[in-house]
């Protein structure tokens, strides 16, 4: 008995051997989620061993996972947007991670320093608005979003849904814009601004594609060079690493279909994604009712576009990708012959190498292929008829590239140097028309803009100072003009221009207490004329704007102070800061003359204007289920010197509000979905130099409602403008009105790999 109990134990002994050495192993995962027990896409999960960094990213269901020959320890998860959170994480368990959002701690912003560094470490004004803040805004067009930021408006109070690109520049910090943007739009370190006429095309980007934005107030040439005089614009977009989907459906009125898709798969080491947009809408008469005539239509846009993107990731050591984006967008701008349409591809590829644990190169090669048209026409005083006056094509090609390294030398110091190259090759082909063709006008030149910068950043325990500055070689060369008029043909040669700029910044954060800080800082930055503004005339309505081939660069000297203050035990930021900004040469449309309601304009570098005073931005979250936010900015912003025209000091910059003000509230139940509420308020202004087009203040309500049926299924359901108010966007000197009452509803279906 004895010898065949012996033999059982052993035979059970094997058995269990053999099992063990035959089970898998057990497996390290783990699921993300918000405060209402949403999944979090896209998140990063890393996970420190000795010798090696492990990482993976949350799929559509929040859900992580890394190898089974793991080792036990703790996992730390980031992602824009949130604060990061380190836990425990134990094989063979799904751990539960909630994260809260970044407001109550900490943000990590990119852009402003060219590093991750936290928000309040950050010396200039910084908002943060993340994806899900983006999704839950009644807007439908990303800058439509953006206007969350108080001061945030278009060159024009109008939507780029049915405005003229050329008036989609970027007005921050009371400055204003042309036809170009005074601040820079960036994604991925790579400028997204027009390269001809510098303006941004808001419908490029497809909407799921963007994780987070990032609006970096204040100059920020010492890193980025021309344009960057009011801001830093960065769109973060969403990893090619999720392995999931998401398909947004939606209806509105004006007769306006929508389509938004992201798709992502991973093999191994390789990621793919791929998005894309569709919207197409009728519009509505931007004429004021009591001015319309016979030829006036609806203004509207028809747009697709698409982002292609390829990643090979060398585990946590870098990665190499490809990328290109296309956007085909066509507009009508208000009667019969006034349209144009653009198509516009962009291409990139990339590489990101971390050298060791404190040191990363970043490499960037990108170019552009634009073809924009556009049509112009003269109309007849009571709007009964109109006359083509002039066709225009503009072939453009761009190309540039980047190179930076990022040094850290302990916990306490880090420095950044980079240098980075672009080229702009441009002809405006520009044909005439009195009833029948008259002529020609056809311009070709090129712009080349040079970079080298530096930045050094100190973290002590209470002080954060920040030093860079950057050198830019701007030319314009080989710009010709040929021109036909009368059967004479006129080749005038332009000269070649060339400017020299250095751009200094220096920023210093000092903690008095753990949720107290005061920020300071002081900055030179530049924009360069743009080949639109050099070379090409332009028209809105029956506002004509004169080239000027001699324009020079404007330059800006600025500095603001500000202090921070967060209590994580209320879910409460506050930001408030004084600001200054005194810009050079600015490049304004001077009139010259007006014969009935035809006004001509010429660029011109007005002698001095300045921008000063207060912003605020409050963000808390008094309950789990109730986020609120807000902000106020008051800009006094005049022109103070104009030899050529002194009559033109004191008054206000074109299309400059003293007041706006922004205010939003989100109510979050699992069992009922999400409202939010926003409220937009912005003071009177004027529409012209000379101040004589005034245009009133004005309230706005929007409003957003959606539904979870499941974690794969949302309805939606928003309302712009709730309140239908009159909103007056420009006098030209026909008075335009601004988006009126907008309905619109739709479906999100969203899957990962597991769920199809």
């Amino acid at each position: 008995m004895k010898l065949v109990y012996r033999l059982a134990v052993l035979g059970l002994s094997l058995c269990s051997i053999a099992a063990a050495q035959a089970a898998p192993a057990a497996r390290f995962t783990g699921h993300v989620v918000d405060s209402q027990s949403r999944p979090i896409t896209g998140a990063t999960a890393i996970l420190t061993e000795a010798g090696r960094v492990l990482r993976s990213t949350t799929d559509a269901t929040g859900h992580f996972n890394f190898p089974d020959d793991a080792a036990t320890a703790d996992v730390r998860i980031e992602i824009p947007g949130f604060a990061p959170q380190t836990q425990h994480l134990e094989p063979g368990t799904d751990l539960a991670i909630e994260l809260v959002p970044a407001t109550v701690t900490q943000n990590v912003v990119v852009s402003a320093t060219r590093t991750n560094l936290p928000e309040e470490a950050t010396a200039s004004s910084v908002r943060v608005l993340a994806a899900e803040q983006l999704a839950d805004t009644a807007g439908v067009t990303l800058d439509d979003k953006l206007r969350q930021v108080p001061g945030f408006e278009l060159f024009r109070r109008s939507s780029s849904r049915v405005s003229n690109p050329t008036s989609q520049g970027v007005s921050l910090r009371g400055l204003g814009s042309t036809a170009a943007s005074r601040t820079l739009v960036l994604a991925d370190l790579v400028p997204v601004n027009d390269p001809f006429g510098g303006w941004i095309h808001w419908d490029e980007t497809p909407a799921l594609l963007i994780q987070q934005v990032e609006v970096v107030r204040g100059g920020g040439s010492d890193l980025y060079g021309s344009s960057a005089i009011g801001a830093v614009i960065d769109l973060v977009e969403r990893p090619p690493t999720l392995a999931a989907g998401e398909l947004q459906l939606g209806y509105g009125a004006q007769n306006t279909p929508s389509a938004s898709l992201i798709e992502s798969l991973s093999h191994g080491n390789w990621h793919g994604l791929v998005a894309g947009d569709f919207l197409r809408t009728d519009g509505y008469v931007l004429v004021a009712p009591a001015q319309r005539g016979l030829i006036d239509i609806p203004s509207n846009v028809h747009y697709q576009n698409a982002d292609v993107q390829i990643e090979r990731t060398f585990g946590a050591v870098g990665r190499a990708f490809l990328a290109g984006n296309v956007l085909n967008e066509a507009r009508s701008n208000g009667t019969d012959i006034q349209n144009n349409a653009n198509r516009l591809w962009r291409y990139d590829t990339g590489f990101d190498w971390n050298t060791s644990t404190s040191s990363t190169l970043k490499l960037r090669a990108y170019g552009a292929t634009e073809h924009y048209r556009q049509s112009f026409s003269s109309t007849a005083p009571d709007r009964s008829s109109e006359t083509l006056t002039r066709l225009q094509r503009v072939p453009t090609g761009e190309l540039g590239a980047s190179a930076q390294w990022l040094q850290s030398f302990g916990s306490h110091f880090t420095l950044v140097a980079g240098a980075d190259i672009e080229d702009v090759r441009a002809t405006d082909f520009e044909s005439t028309f009195f009833i029948h063709p008259t002529g020609y006008i056809d311009t070709t030149a090129r712009q080349r803009e040079t970079g080298v910068y530096g930045e050094g950043i100190l973290q002590l325990s209470q002080w954060t100072i920040t030093g860079s500055v950057r050198f830019d070689h701007f030319v314009n060369l080989d710009a010709e003009q040929w021109s036909l008029a009368k059967g004479v043909l006129t080749d005038t040669p332009i000269p070649d221009r060339t400017e020299n700029v250095g751009n200094p910044r220096l920023g210093v954060v000092h903690r008095l207490t753990p949720n107290f800080s005061l920020t300071a800082s002081a900055f030179r930055a530049f924009r360069s004329p743009t080949m639109n503004e050099l070379y090409r005339t332009g028209q809105v309505g029956q506002q004509i704007t004169l080239a000027n081939p001699l324009l020079r660069s404007e330059r800006a000297t600025g500095w603001e102070t500000g202090t921070q203050w967060t209590e994580p035990a209320r879910n409460a930021v506050v930001r408030a800061s004084y600001f200054w900004t005194e810009v050079n040469r600015p490049v304004t449309a001077l009139t010259l003359s007006q014969s009935g309601s035809t006004i001509t304009l010429q660029r011109e570098n007005l002698g001095q204007i300045r921008s000063r005073g207060v912003s605020l931005d409050a963000e808390i979250a008094p309950r789990s289920w109730l986020s609120l936010s807000g902000g106020y900015q008051f800009a006094r912003a005049t022109v103070t010197r104009f030899d050529q025209n002194p009559a033109l000091i004191g008054n206000w910059i074109p299309q400059v509000p003293r007041n706006t003000v922004t205010a939003q509230a989100t109510v979050t139940q699992k069992r009922w979905g999400t409202l939010a509420l926003q409220v937009r308020g912005t003071g009177h202004q004027f529409d012209d130099d000379q101040n004589h087009f005034y245009l009133h203040s004005f309230f706005r309500t929007d409003a957003y409602a959606g539904h979870e049926l499941n974690r794969h299924v949302e309805l939606f359901a928003s309302g712009e403008n709730l309140f239908d108010r009159t909103i007056e966007v420009g006098r030209t000197a026909v008075l335009t009105l601004g988006t009126p009452r907008i309905v619109q509803g739709g479906i999100r279906l969203r899957w990962n790999d597991e769920s199809r």
